[in-house]
């Protein structure tokens, strides 16, 4: 066949549409899916007005008031599903702070964003835990990572977000952004500051960083892929000697990767099983 067949250059371009509503669709996606991370599902009448929202029909503001008012009802029939009222009020508020244009490298940002995401929750949001505690993780046989210290947690996020302060991105390849970027991710999630709700504070306050630092941020993949973050967490931050098992940050990479530079990498929790 000749090769003025296969020549495309005398095609013309064609305009890439899409909605007007795919900024906040993502949001959702990602604000109800990050949800799976502590095994949370939303409501169907979620479902219902989050989509009123997408379709520019119900303001933020009042999802926040129609939510106000279903669990205020089903108080009334002591019928309230306390699993969905968690998940219908944090990706709520996941979508409120994603629309909101601030951002500050500091632990009061820090416990702003728990006390924002957890303001209908738990009556300690937005205060760091005074315990300590450890978590059975599956992946790793039941063992746990060793989280922050409860009386030093203000020390060590000082010091880490001092030395994030530091860094100047638009210096370094997108390579040495991901290795950095996964390093501060990991070390403040390790912290654990809060008492629940870590992985869905440090997503956020993650998410908001990158943004504010220019980068694109591919939502779609906490609809989906949550528990594999959570799970990506966890190995880079796991150690054990007596096994020879040491902190792996591979997985957080193909995550990170897949998030950023729009890679097409296998994501799957298995692969993350301690053997």
């Amino acid at each position: 066949m000749d090769e003025k067949y296969w020549d495309s250059s005398v095609n013309e371009y064609e305009e890439i549409y899409q909605p007007s509503n795919y900024i906040k669709q993502l949001q959702w996606d990602m604000a109800i899916g990050l949800q799976q991370v502590d095994n949370l599902k939303s409501s169907k009448y979620l479902k219902q007005i989050s989509e009123k929202n997408i379709l520019g029909e119900l303001t933020i503001k009042e999802v926040e008031q129609s939510l106000r008012e279903y669990y205020n009802m089903k108080e009334k029939q002591k019928d309230i599903n306390h699993i969905e009222l968690e998940c219908d009020f944090v990706s709520m508020r996941i979508v409120e702070l994603l629309n909101q244009n601030d951002f500050e490298l500091s632990i009061d940002y820090l416990k702003y964003i728990h006390r924002y995401l957890f303001q209908d929750v738990y009556d300690f949001a937005g205060k760091f835990r005074t315990i300590d505690f450890s978590k059975h993780e599956k992946i790793l046989n039941n063992d746990s990572v060793a989280y922050g210290d409860s009386k030093k947690l203000t020390e060590s996020l000082e010091y880490d977000i001092g030395l994030e302060k530091e860094k100047n991105y638009k210096d370094m390849s997108i390579v040495e952004v991901i290795n950095n970027i996964i390093d501060f991710t990991s070390k403040i999630w390790q912290v654990h500051s809060f008492r629940e709700g870590n992985t869905r504070t440090a997503v956020v306050f993650i998410e908001k960083y990158l943004i504010g630092l220019g980068y694109n941020v591919d939502n779609s993949l906490f609809k989906d892929k949550s528990v594999y973050f959570r799970n990506a967490l966890v190995r880079s931050n796991y150690f054990n000697n007596y096994l020879n098992i040491k902190e792996d940050k591979t997985y957080l990479i193909k995550f990170y990767e897949n998030l950023l530079l729009v890679k097409n990498n296998n994501l799957h929790s298995g692969d993350l099983i301690i053997r």
